[in-house]
Formats: structure tokens, C-alpha cells, sequence
């Protein structure tokens, strides 16, 4: 046998590279791969970034950073199919971020993209070019390329395509788009409604409601309400209605039906198929808000301009047909003046109130937001009142259903805004029922009770029937709550404090110009909120202790002040009441030391043999004080003044009635300031005025390098032993610091309006502030300056006035 010669293996040609290779583990080598020339190479790289952009935005924005995008593009038109297939999918996952989209628009890309919707390509495509465009045109900028470069026809087409994610994207991209009003005329007339409303059959709720949502949109429109009623879509969404299953979808659909409504011919349609009532249901018996809104807005369409033949819905045996009417009228009047004046010229006002005594909760509280519309236009709020509206409205009050509740206080809010009309709601007992609603635990009753009592409080007898109802309290401890307090319960709380300026000064530290301080009012000191404040009554009968002493305001008194020379003598009331004591005697001279006029003056001895007793006793009296000490002197004077009080109430005092302790000092302030500061023409003036009267009463002007030496915590202590209580009229005070001479000025200014507030500080700090006229400004002719706000100092330099938040105020205030 020959040998076995071995063929040999021919080379490959030189010019041919050998096969490689190659597992790369990093994003941006595979982005360098985009550029290749080879097809194999560009669909592995597309297939690898695909998967890598699925993982997250992280990844998106990594890809953005490596240069990816710009060269995907280019594949996007690639003549291999698979490298189109798999850029295509990675647009349809990158055009989620925001980055990436603005990037797309500035290259362009959408010419290209919409080239991907084409009939001939594969349905993977389709899928992926539509998720582009539905993340695109979310953007205005983007819905302007997408319909201009005539994307809106081949979206359309697609709705017929038999994969549901196609469906989907194209649906969401339309809805988008129909937010332009070009756009909805382009679906018109490319007759977009049929494969819209098909789309309501599908087995995929999130296309149903993309369909229904942008019917929603698209239905603004007249001539897309008329065809989707010539394609029997109103049967597709009284369908839907009827499904329990498709809850989710009842919304949109109502909304829907609501914008069909406006089309006179699908109104008649509804009306003869008995769609309405079944809109009815939905506003009745749904619970979520968003149902029951869209239902009644359906209603009200159905009703427009029909008032009318609501009003006589109204007069229906049917209780379920004056409900519709009562909604539909709710609707039509709420925000809109016109209607509701046209539900009043229509002689609706009489079966809105009857309605208001319906067995059906819903006519009840709809027929009271109709009147609460109607109540808001003030020339209609009279034919409201003649008709009793506030006694009707009193026993929704007392109803069990908190729509009724919150419905009929809101009617009292509207209603009570005059005087006739809260005394009319004060005496038919309408009041106590409307605190009750406070303590509701529904907020919306809450608020509108609160609301009202607002309104109520405007009065002053009405905001006292109010506090004594326990109002106050309750508004306080709403206020307290965190989760309960609302803007609603603290105007009213404020309001009502406002009658009760002893708690709101003790609370708040602060009465302003508007809280004129009246007889009965008390300072007792600063209280924490929440904590109760005591009534006069119970503070004047506990004992002395160490506590402050409570201030109180009282002019009334049984002691008449001095008259003049010329009525001395034809008064013979007044000869009586000064013989009654001496002290008025000693009040006029002290009055006419302090440089103040004084109404009289004793320039001969009394004629009546009584008088003339009395008078030689005050003379042994003065002259049995010639060796006694200046300020034991005092002393003895303040101790008759203080005897002075019992006095002036009366012997039998004990066994009548109880009233607050007098105060014949103040009263006598009351009268001086009266004769002497209010003829004042100058507020100024007045107010400078006023201010060194009260520091004169209060022991005149205190050094501040010596205040520490001014013992009036002594004289308070003496006052209050004296007094046998805390209780201290503010007359009987002769040494008084910052929050005495305050609250004195306050209560005399508001006596001869001079407008101040009372504000109270830290470490027995109080002061009060004044508005004044300010300089007229150079340049400025014709026009008042601007008021100015000063601090009135009491205490150092009476009279001087310091504007507020300088550097003198502040100290005054707080050093």
C-alpha cells in the first residue's frame, strides 16, 4: 500500500479579518457599537440597550449621558428590518424622560417615528412608535410636531388593530392631542367618534376609560356631541351606567353625558328614554363625590333653561320628581346670579320652601341650597323673609341627616344678614339648635354652623344669647384642636369674643379701637386658652388673697356728679345726694388741683339749716386733721371713698339683686373728661389731654430711675382689705403703674371717642395706641397724609407721644 500523503489546509486570504468575539460588561462600549456597519452588530447592540433602558430611569439618563440617542435615530430609518424593530423599541422605552424627550425634539425624530406606524410593518413597531408618541405629546411643543407632521390619521387607524397595547398607546396619544382645539376639529373630520366609542367594548378597563376620557374632551364641541349621537353612543354609556362592574368608569361617563346634554336633540332623547332618572339614582345614591357632581351637572344640562318647568317639578305628588327639580335648580342657580333671580321671577320661592318639608332628605337639602343661592342676591333676601324662610329653615336645624344640617345652616348664614332677620331667628328660638350643630362631628356641618353663628354674632344681644347658649366655649375648644379648628370656627370664636371683652383682653392681651369698653368689664389678668373665666359675681364674693386685683369699669352710680353754681339752687336732688357725704366735696378739690376745671365751686355757705350742719361738721372734721401727716391724711380720704360705695348702692342692697360694686370716682372722670376734653376739637390735643388727666389720678408722672420706689403694690393691698375682696374699681386706684393707667385711659377715650387699643405686655406692661394724622409730605397737595401709630406714654412723661416701633415706644414697652 502507498502512504497516506496529508492534504493541507489552505490559508485564509489575506485581506479577510477573522471572526471575533467579543462580551462586553459596560453600557458605553455597546453605545460605541451604534456607528458599526455591520447589521448583526447594530440589532445585538439595540437588543442589549433595549434590555438595559427596561431596568429603570437611572439607566435612561446613563444612556442620554453616553451619547446614545443622536445615533439610535439614524437606525430609526435603517434599511434592515430588525435594527428598525429594535430602535424602535428603544425610543418607545427612552421617550418616558424628560431629557430624552426635549432631545428628540430638537433632532427632529418625529417625521421618522410616525413613519413606524405604517400598515406594512410589524405590529411590534406599531406598539413601541405609538408608546413614543403617547410619552411625546404630553408636551405642547411635541403635540404641535406630532399633528403638523400628520400623525393624528394613522394614530386613528389603529385603534382597529387587533393588539391591545397598539389600542392603548393610540388612545392615550389622542386623548393628549384633543387638548388643542385644532386637533378636536381634525378628529371631526377624520370621524374619530365610531372607533372612539367601539373601544368602550373593550375587555381592558384602562382603554375603556382612556376612550371615555377623551369623549370627554372631544365633546365640547357641537358638532362631536351631534355625532356621537348619530353613532347611538349615549346607548354605549347608559350601558355602562347600568354595569355595576364598571363602576370606575361611571365618572367619565356621566361627564360625557353631561357635555351631550347641551345637544337639544340628545336632551329630548334622554328625556324619552328615561336616562334621566336613572341620573338621578347616580346623584342620590352614589358615594363618591366625583359621581354624584358630574350626575347633577348632567341634570342641570337637561334643565338648562327650563326654569320654569322646574319650578313645576317642584309642585309634583312624585317626591322622587321634586328632587330632580330641587338638584337641577341647585345647579342652575348656584354662582350664577341670572338664575337664581329667574327662579325668583318665576314665583319659585313658595315651592322651594315647601319643598323644604319633603319625607326625602336630598329634595330637602338641594331646595335649601337653592334658597341659600337665592338669599345671597340681596334684593331677592326680602320676598325670602316674607315668606318665613327663617322659621322653615329653623327646624332642618333640628334633622338627623348632616346634609340637611350643613344645608340649612348654611340658608341661616345667608338669610341673617340684617338686623330684622337675626332678631327674628333670636326669637323663634333658632339659636340654640345652631350651637347644638357646633358639636357636630361632620366638618362640614361644623363649618357652616360656625359659619353662621359668624353672621349672627353681629349683634350684640344676639352674640350675648350666643355665649350664654355655651357658643364660646364650644368655638374654644374647637379652636384647640388641631385636627378640628378651621378658619370658619376662629372668625366666629372672635366675633363672639367681641361682646365679652373681658375674656378676649384676658385671652388676647388686645382690644383695638372697635372694642369699646363699657360698664361691667373687668381685667382680671392674662389667662392660658382654654382655661375659664370666672364672672364678676363669683370674683367680687371670694375673698381677699394674693392674687392680682381685678379691675373693674363701672360709671353707674346712684351719686349724681356736681352741678353748676346756676342749677345748685334749683336742684334740689342734688342737694340731697351731696349731703349724703363729704367725699364729693374733697373729689371737686382735688379735681381742681389737678389744673381741670371744675364744674363747681363753693363760693357761699348752704342756706338750709342742714346743710349748714353738715357744714360744721366737714370744718371741726378739717380741723381735727391740721396735725396729722400728709399721707395719713390721704389715707383717711381714700378709706371714706372706698365706705363711699356700700353707701351708694343702698341699705337694702343685700336683698336685691346683685350688681357689680360702684364706682361714684370713675364716675366723676366719666363727667370731668366729658365738660373738659371732648369739647377738644384736635384729637391730639384730646389725646394729650386725656393722658395726663389719668396719670394725674393715678399719682402723676413716676421718674424711671424711682419706680421702684413707687409703692402702689401697698396701696392695691390696702384697697383690696378695705373692699373685703380682688375686685378693685378702677376710680378707687390712686397709685397705679402701666396696665392701670392703660385700661383708665382706654375706658375713658371710648367714652369721648378718642379711637385707642389697649395692648398688654410683659411684667405688668400695657400701653395704648393712637392713630393720628401724619405730616403732610412735601410735593403732595390735595390728598390727607397717611394716620400714624403712636404709644401715649402714661408714666414718665405724660402726654408724650412716641410713633410706634421706635426706639422710645419699644423701651417703653419692654424695659
Amino acid at each position: 500500500m502507498g502512504k497516506k500523503i496529508k492534504k493541507e489546509v489552505e490559508p485564509p486570504p489575506k485581506d479577510v479579518f477573522d471572526p471575533l468575539t467579543i462580551e462586553s460588561k459596560k453600557a458605553a462600549t455597546v453605545v460605541l457599537m451604534l456607528n458599526s456597519p455591520e447589521e448583526e452588530i447594530l440589532a445585538k447592540a439595540c437588543e442589549a440597550i433595549y434590555r438595559f433602558a427596561l431596568k429603570g430611569e437611572e439607566n435612561k439618563a446613563t444612556l442620554l449621558e453616553l451619547g446614545a440617542v443622536e445615533p439610535l435615530t439614524k437606525l430609526l430609518t435603517h434599511e434592515d428590518k430588525i435594527v428598525r424593530r429594535n430602535a424602535t423599541m428603544i425610543f418607545g422605552i427612552l421617550a418616558s424622560n424628560n431629557d430624552v424627550k426635549k432631545l428628540l425634539r430638537e433632532l427632529d425624530v418625529m417625521n421618522s417615528v410616525i413613519a413606524q406606524l405604517a400598515p406594512e410593518e410589524e405590529v411590534v413597531i406599531h406598539e413601541f412608535a405609538s408608546l413614543c408618541l403617547a410619552n411625546m405629546s404630553a408636551e405642547y411643543t411635541s403635540k404641535v410636531q406630532i399633528f403638523a407632521q400628520g400623525g393624528l390619521e394613522p394614530l386613528i387607524r389603529l385603534l382597529g388593530s387587533s393588539d391591545p397595547d397598539v389600542k392603548k398607546n393610540s388612545i392615550e396619544c389622542i386623548y393628549n392631542l384633543a387638548q388643542d382645539f385644532q386637533c378636536r376639529t381634525a378628529l371631526q373630520e377624520l370621524n374619530a367618534i365610531p372607533p372612539i366609542l367601539d373601544l368602550l367594548k373593550s375587555e381592558y378597563p384602562i382603554i375603556q376609560l382612556l376612550a371615555l376620557k377623551t369623549l370627554g374632551v372631544v365633546t365640547n364641541d357641537k358638532e362631536s356631541q351631534a355625532m356621537l349621537r348619530e353613532n347611538q353612543g349615549l346607548d354605549h354609556l347608559i350601558k355602562i351606567l347600568e354595569t355595576k362592574e364598571l363602576n370606575d368608569l361611571h365618572i367619565e361617563a356621566l361627564l360625557v353625558i353631561a357635555n351631550c346634554l347641551e345637544d337639544m336633540d340628545t336632551m329630548v332623547l334622554i328625556q324619552q328614554t328615561g336616562g334621566l332618572k336613572k341620573l338621578l339614582s347616580f346623584a342620590e345614591n352614589s358615594t363618591i363625590p366625583d359621581i354624584q357632581k358630574n350626575a347633577a351637572k348632567a341634570i342641570t344640562k337637561a334643565a338648562y333653561d327650563r326654569i320654569p318647568q322646574l319650578i313645576q317639578l317642584l309642585k309634583s305628588d312624585n317626591e322622587e320628581v321634586r328632587e330632580a327639580g330641587a338638584l337641577a335648580l341647585a345647579n342652575l342657580t348656584t354662582c350664577n346670579p341670572a338664575n337664581a333671580r329667574a327662579t325668583a321671577e318665576a314665583d319659585g320661592i313658595g315651592p322651594l320652601i315647601n319643598t323644604l318639608s319633603s319625607k326625602r332628605d336630598g329634595a330637602v337639602a338641594n331646595a335649601a341650597t337653592v334658597l341659600t343661592n337665592l338669599a345671597l342676591q340681596e334684593p331677592l333676601r326680602g320676598s325670602l323673609q316674607s315668606h318665613d324662610l327663617l322659621r322653615a329653615v329653623i327646624g332642618l336645624l333640628r334633622s338627623a341627616n348632616a346634609a340637611v344640617q350643613g344645608r340649612a345652616a348654611l340658608a341661616v348664614a345667608a338669610t341673617a344678614c340684617d338686623v330684622g332677620a337675626r332678631a327674628e331667628l333670636r326669637a323663634a328660638g333658632g339659636l340654640e339648635p345652631l350651637v347644638d350643630l357646633l358639636h357636630s362631628k361632620n366638618d362640614d356641618v361644623q363649618r357652616h354652623a360656625s359659619w353662621a353663628v359668624m353672621v349672627c354674632a353681629s349683634d350684640e344681644l344676639v352674640a350675648v344669647e350666643l355665649c350664654r347658649l355655651g357658643a364660646l366655649d364650644i368655638l374654644e375648644e374647637i379652636n384647640l384642636s388641631v385636627s378640628r379648628k378651621n378658619k370658619y370656627s376662629e372668625a366666629a370664636y372672635n366675633k363672639l369674643l367681641n361682646s365679652n371683652l373681658s375674656l378676649k383682653y384676658s385671652q388676647t392681651g388686645y382690644l383695638s379701637s372697635s372694642n369699646i369698653i363699657t360698664d361691667g368689664f373687668y381685667d382680671y389678668g392674662r389667662i392660658n386658652p382654654g382655661t375659664k373665666l370666672l364672672p364678676l359675681k363669683e370674683l367680687s364674693l371670694q375673698e381677699p388673697s394674693d392674687l392680682r386685683a381685678v379691675l373693674l369699669i363701672n360709671s353707674k352710680c346712684d351719686v349724681s356728679p356736681p352741678p353748676s353754681m346756676e342749677d345748685r339752687s334749683s336742684d334740689t336732688g342734688y342737694g340731697r345726694s351731696i349731703s349724703s357725704s363729704s367725699s364729693l366735696r374733697r373729689m371737686s378739690r382735688e379735681k381742681a388741683n389737678a389744673g381741670f376745671a371744675s364744674p363747681t365751686e363753693e363760693k357761699s355757705e348752704p342756706t338750709s339749716g342742714r346743710n349748714t350742719v353738715l357744714s360744721k361738721s366737714a370744718t371741726k372734721e378739717k380741723g381735727s386733721r391740721k396735725g396729722r401727716g400728709k399721707k395719713e391724711e390721704e389715707k383717711v380720704k381714700e378709706e371714706e371713698e372706698v365706705m363711699l360705695i356700700p353707701k351708694v348702692i343702698g341699705e337694702g342692697s343685700l336683698k336685691k339683686e346683685w350688681c357689680p360694686p360702684a364706682d361714684p370716682k370713675f364716675s366723676l372722670y366719666v363727667y370731668e373728661v366729658t365738660r373738659t376734653i371732648l369739647p377738644i376739637t384736635n384729637i391730639k390735643e384730646q389725646t394729650v389731654a386725656l393722658a395726663k388727666y389719668v396719670a394725674e389720678k393715678m399719682g402723676g408722672p413716676i421718674a424711671k430711675d424711682k419706680l421702684h420706689e413707687f409703692s402702689w403694690e401697698l396701696h392695691i393691698s390696702e384697697l383690696k382689705f378695705q373692699l373685703k375682696s380682688n375686685v378693685v374699681p378702677i376710680g378707687q386706684i390712686k397709685k397705679g403703674i402701666f396696665y392701670h393707667r392703660a385700661l383708665l385711659f382706654k375706658a375713658l377715650a371710648d367714652r369721648v371717642g378718642i379711637g385707642c387699643s389697649l395692648a398688654r405686655g410683659e411684667y405688668g406692661r400695657a400701653w395704648n395706641e393712637v392713630r393720628l394724622m401724619g405730616k403732610s409730605r412735601k410735593g403732595m397737595t390735595g390728598c390727607l397724609p397717611p394716620p400714624e401709630v403712636y404709644i401715649v406714654d402714661l408714666m414718665f412723661h405724660p402726654g408724650e407721644l412716641m410713633k410706634l416701633k421706635s426706639r422710645e415706644a419699644e423701651l417703653y414697652r419692654f424695659l
